[in-house]
């Protein structure tokens, strides 16, 4: 993760993606800011608000002790759990992504007290967990919830279960808030079958440690013994939590195949601190031996940090009424031909420009006519493109004519337009203060292709060529070795762009490590061409070059947008780079076609190139879902030369918050794949000015794999089209419309 300042006006930095050698790397900063999120709640006390219940389990998701609950987190609620008790250690990510549905993906480390386990000192593990819930809790009936437990992975920890969960109030204790009595019951299958059992459901098929794994089990789902567990939690009030149960985990692995604890009880026992709102501390007992921690991390795109401090907007300069104004303030002389319309224009770009600054704008062009005024402009500030669209409304109210009655805004990036969204001037000074401004100004608003630019249309001030650069810090993690699940690269990056014209850019990067090891990790082992897993002998050398490529974006036709690109594109690959979209403005669909031609980088990451050579595309269907949910297909032809698809489903919040995941299928065997079997992982992206609680439109955020593998592989480009076009559309529009006004 690259940290650092810009020392010349550039545009907004990207959100941080995963590449070669950096899958993980901004989870870093994540555990970072979390640290710091807790840090600046402590310093808020005696105020103390946590956050919405529940809390985690050993597994990371809600539950009691080592068992899990019915409860669900609320809507949205990101999670991070950190757990150890004899010999093993389980770190958890959990989304909500409905209200009726949670994802989890754990990394796990055993270590046995002596001897192997599988071949290892210690054996790590991942896994992913999901979670439905069958019935909401009411005043007389529980909360009922059906999990599916290490369902895709080596299956070491797969279970199942169906658990009931109800609250019950309780007197205060140390609070003016009444206590809660949270009482647990359920029913498990797999590990939570183990111990205790009542029956049986067929025979389940035994766990293969041999197995490439990563493929749904479901052949074992709910077969096999079934056993009871049950327990209870109780919250004398918002601080703290004392919690019981009664296990039906056997640990027959850890406990008997190898030594890595005693288990000589069923009941396990612990205690739970709310350190802060967002961050809950815990110790406990448990299994009759052992002693253990957790520590609980919860966000929620709904519950920012900082509250926003967004800067006020420029007043709205109303015009004077025409029937009792003079005649010289509605004439239109001005534009009685092109050279004075010119010359206003020229006028209204110099008063324009500071106002848009104040905003966090950039003018691009101004096109003025006796009625109506389009202004294409760059957003450096606000997430929203709502919000960026209403300011700039409001800077033209203030120094536009009273004539010019129509306003189009047009955002632009990589010196495209995206969209124009139409304002008339009268509606702006009819609903200003207006009870539903937001929802009665978007019911006048129209939303149309941006078009091509007029010929009159003048540029902002010394907008090209442009120079900036930045020198900063930067960490690169490798994650998920077996012999070292975290290794670290830190050092300083130089970064410069030079844009000569509009929809050019010439960028680069240079890398001087400092310190680091992932040049240690493990060499690859795969049947495939090694298009992703040389990671480590990518990282033989100190001083590299990361990127260099120019580019170039434009309008191809109606609806229509395209992209080339040549050069260095990321660590591993360099060659040339096509792209065209289709994308309506009103069209929750889009479609796109991509072609490279790549070839793939000396490992010292300057000027040279190795003898591999491949030829990649993708055809690519794009769809904006309800209530923020935005799903993508791709399919075509990956690095190693294999053909297939990636599905991809994510959560996209109006704030920037996204979380989603994603599985890659191509013709490749699972035996050739290797472990894992095929392309899956997590992704998110956390807006920055959701922590620092200033507007911002960058971001951190990476994506996560269990484990990188060479199969259903595609090259980074920068500056694919389809994330700068969707956020100027319609849908997002409309659904960020609340902020128009702000």
């Amino acid at each position: 993760m690259t940290l650092g300042i810009v020392l010349r006006r550039a545009s907004a930095a990207p959100a941080c993606k995963a590449s070669p050698g950096r899958v993980g790397r901004c989870l870093v900063l994540t555990g970072v800011v979390l640290g710091a999120t807790a840090a600046t709640a402590v310093a808020q006390e005696p105020s103390f608000t946590p956050l919405p219940p529940p809390s985690l389990n050993f597994y990371g998701v809600p539950g009691l002790l080592d068992m899990p609950s019915g409860e669900m987190l609320p809507d949205g609620q990101y999670t991070t759990g950190a757990s150890y008790f004899g010999g093993q250690s389980r770190l958890t990510l959990t989304f909500q992504a409905t209200p009726w549905m949670s994802a989890s993906f754990r990394y796990n480390g055993i270590t046995p007290r002596s001897g192997l386990m599988f071949g290892f000192p210690t054996y790590y593990d991942r896994g992913f967990d999901v979670r439905f819930r069958l019935m909401q809790e009411s005043r007389y009936r529980p909360a009922v919830t059906l999990g599916l437990q290490d369902f895709v992975g080596t299956g070491i920890y797969a279970g199942e279960y169906i658990v009931a969960t109800k609250n019950v109030e309780t007197p205060a204790w140390g609070s003016a808030q009444p206590g809660k009595l949270k009482l647990t019951a359920g029913m498990g299958w797999g590990r939570l079958g183990s111990h205790g059992s009542l029956g049986s459901t067929g025979t389940r098929p035994l766990y293969d440690p041999s197995g490439t794994g990563g493929q749904l089990a479901y052949e074992q789902w709910f077969r096999g013994p079934f056993a009871p567990f049950a327990g209870v939690e109780w919250l004398p009030n918002d601080r703290w939590g004392f919690k019981a149960e009664y296990s039906s985990d056997a640990y027959v692995t850890e406990t008997q195949t190898v030594d890595v604890f005693d288990r000589k009880s069923s009941f396990n026992f612990g205690v739970e601190y709310q350190a802060a709102p967002r961050t809950r501390l815990g110790a406990y007992y448990l299994y009759g031996s052992e002693f253990g921690v957790t520590a609980q991390f919860q966000l929620n795109p709904y519950h920012p940090v900082t509250p926003m401090a967004v800067p006020a907007p420029n007043p709205l300069r109303h015009r004077p009424v025409r029937a009792a104004a003079s005649a010289a303030v509605w004439s239109t002389g001005w534009a009685a031909s092109t050279e004075t319309r010119r010359d206003t224009a020229l006028q209204m770009r110099a008063r324009l420009e500071p106002l848009l600054q104040q905003d966090g704008l950039v003018l691009e062009t101004l096109d003025i006519t006796a009625a109506s005024a389009e202004l294409r402009f760059r957003n450096l500030r606000y997430r929203s493109q709502a919000a960026a669209v209403g300011r700039a409304a409001r800077a033209l109210a203030q120094v536009m004519p009273a004539s010019v009655e129509t306003f189009r805004l047009v955002p632009v990036s990589g010196g495209i337009g995206l969209s124009a969204t139409v304002i008339r001037r009268s509606d702006l000074e009819a609903l200003e203060f207006d009870p539903q401004a937001a929802e009665a100004l978007l019911a006048v608003t129209g939303f149309e292709n941006a078009g091509p630019l007029a010929t009159t249309a003048v540029f902002g001030t010394d907008l090209y060529p442009e120079f900036s650069w930045s020198v900063s810090s930067y960490f690169d993690p490798a994650y998920f070795d077996p012999d070292k699940p975290i290794r670290m690269d830190l050092g300083v990056e130089a970064i410069a762009s030079y844009r000569p014209a509009p929809g050019w850019v010439i960028s680069g990067a240079l890398r001087q490590r400092i310190v680091g090891n992932v040049a240690g990790g493990r060499p690859s082992n795969s049947q495939l061409p090694h298009v992703r897993t040389d990671q480590a002998l990518y990282a033989q050398h100190d001083t590299t070059l990361n990127t260099l490529y120019v580019a170039r974006q434009w309008r191809a036709g109606r609806d229509l947008y395209a992209r080339a690109t040549a050069g260095y594109l990321e660590t591993m690959y360099g060659g040339l780079s096509g792209e065209v979209l289709w994308k309506p403005v009103s069209s929750p669909l889009a479609l796109g076609v991509e072609a490279n031609y790549v070839r793939k980088r000396d490992f010292d990451k300057r000027l040279g190139f190795q003898d591999y050579s491949v030829l990649t595309g993708h055809a690519s269907a794009y769809m904006d879902l309800n209530n923020g949910f935005h799903a993508q297909i791709d399919a075509g032809r990956y690095l190693a030369g294999d053909y297939g698809a990636t599905f991809s489903l994510d959560r996209v919040f109006d704030n920037g918050w996204s979380v989603g995941g994603f599985f890659t299928m191509t013709n490749v065997s699972a035996e050739e794949f290797g472990e894992g079997s095929f392309d899956k992982g997590i992704r998110f992206t956390m807006p920055l000015g959701w922590f620092l609680g200033k507007p911002s439109r960058k971001a951190v955020g990476t994506t996560i794999r269990p484990i990188q593998r060479d199969g259903g592989q595609r090259v980074h480009v920068p500056g694919r089209l389809y994330g700068q076009v969707r956020d100027s559309h319609q849908k997002v529009l409309e659904a960020q419309w609340s902020r128009v006004w702000e």
